[in-house]
C-alpha cells in the first residue's frame, strides 16, 4: 500500500474532527437501519463552508498546466465548473467508479453535504 500524498493526509486530518462531531451530535439509535445515502442533487451547498473546505483543492487545480509527477495526470480547471458535474465526480471518485488515487482519497474524506458545499463553492468562481 503506497502512502497518501500530503494534501490527501491533512483533508483527512481536517476531516475527521468533523466527522466525529457529527457522529457524537446525532447518534442513531443502536436499532436503526443503515441510512440510506442522499441523493447529491438533492443537498443544498452552503458556499462559504465550500470555500472554507476546498483549500486542499487550490494545491493542484490552482495551478495553471499543473501535472502531477507520478502518475502523470493533467490535473483539470474545476473553478467555474457546474456542481452538477462536480459534484457527479466526486461522488464518482468516492464510489471508486473514478481511480485517480489522489482524488480518491479527497472525496472519500467527504461527506455528501461537504460535497455540496464544495461544488456549491467551485461553481461560483471564474
Amino acid at each position: 500500500m503506497r502512502p497518501l500524498p500530503l494534501a490527501a493526509c491533512l483533508a483527512l486530518v481536517t476531516a475527521l474532527p468533523f466527522a466525529t462531531a457529527a457522529q457524537e451530535a446525532d447518534p442513531a439509535p443502536a436499532d436503526a437501519p443503515p441510512a440510506a445515502a442522499a441523493p447529491a442533487a438533492a443537498t443544498a451547498g452552503d458556499v462559504e463552508h465550500g470555500r472554507l473546505l476546498s483549500y486542499t483543492c487550490h494545491g493542484c487545480h490552482g495551478i495553471t498546466g499543473y501535472k502531477n509527477a507520478y502518475p502523470s495526470y493533467k490535473v483539470p480547471k474545476i473553478a467555474g465548473q457546474s456542481a452538477e458535474y462536480l459534484s457527479q465526480a466526486l461522488h464518482e471518485y468516492q464510489q471508486g467508479k473514478r481511480k485517480h488515487p489522489t482524488m480518491r482519497a479527497q472525496a472519500e474524506s467527504f461527506s455528501a453535504q461537504d460535497i455540496a458545499d464544495i461544488t456549491a463553492f467551485l461553481s461560483t468562481l471564474k
